[in-house]
């Protein structure tokens, strides 16, 4: 009968019980604090995943040079049979954008078609660096490796607040002469 009938006051153990779940509180508040921006990058990353996309067009592109005939601006027309000619590797294709938003992705067609015959006839990049700029001045750079093949090629990227977008050619595939580098549409994706 002895540890069955054994007397408890009423208040043993609770202010231990207490300190230890403040401290268990105060180590999930420090470790949470700890890892706040890789659980935010996780947090979008699964919204990108989870949530639609739309295609938004730049109020501005610009280039550092263009052949004649081929202007900066046909890089982002919607029509894959027009190009952007860039007259050099080094030459870049800068799209700003009126608001910030959440960069996706984006989807690069090279070359100066999607017909195989006509695609081999233009030199097109095959290595590219794609900078990123937010709207606090951030910068995100990646190297770009891209197929010599016709049609779309995507690109992930995840980047919230993106306000420009440059390109900067550093490969190109059937270059000889000094015909253009052909780089025939560019679109940009954001979450909805």
């Amino acid at each position: 009968m002895w540890p069955f009938r054994r007397q408890v006051r009423v208040r043993s153990g609770r202010a231990l019980r207490r300190v230890l779940m403040v401290l268990a509180l105060v180590g999930l508040l420090f470790v949470g604090f700890l890892f706040l921006p890789a659980g935010r990058v996780l947090f979008e990353d699964v919204r990108d995943k989870l949530g639609g996309t739309a295609e938004i067009s730049p109020a501005g592109v610009t280039a550092s040079g263009a052949a004649p005939g081929h202007p900066a601006r046909a890089a982002v027309d919607g029509l894959t049979n027009k190009y952007w000619g860039a007259p050099a590797l080094g030459a870049s294709l800068t799209c700003t954008f009126g608001t910030p938003f959440r960069l996706v992705g984006i989807v690069l067609h090279t070359g100066a078609s999607k017909e195989p015959e006509e695609f081999r006839q233009e030199p097109r990049p095959t290595r590219a660096d794609l900078i990123v700029t937010t709207v606090d001045g951030t910068v995100h750079e990646e190297e770009l490796t891209l197929n010599d093949k016709p049609g779309p090629q995507t690109v992930r990227t995840g980047i919230s607040d993106v306000v420009s977008v440059q390109i900067v050619l550093r490969e190109a595939a059937g270059r000889s002469g000094s015909r253009p580098i052909a780089v025939g549409e560019v679109e940009f994706f954001q979450r909805t």
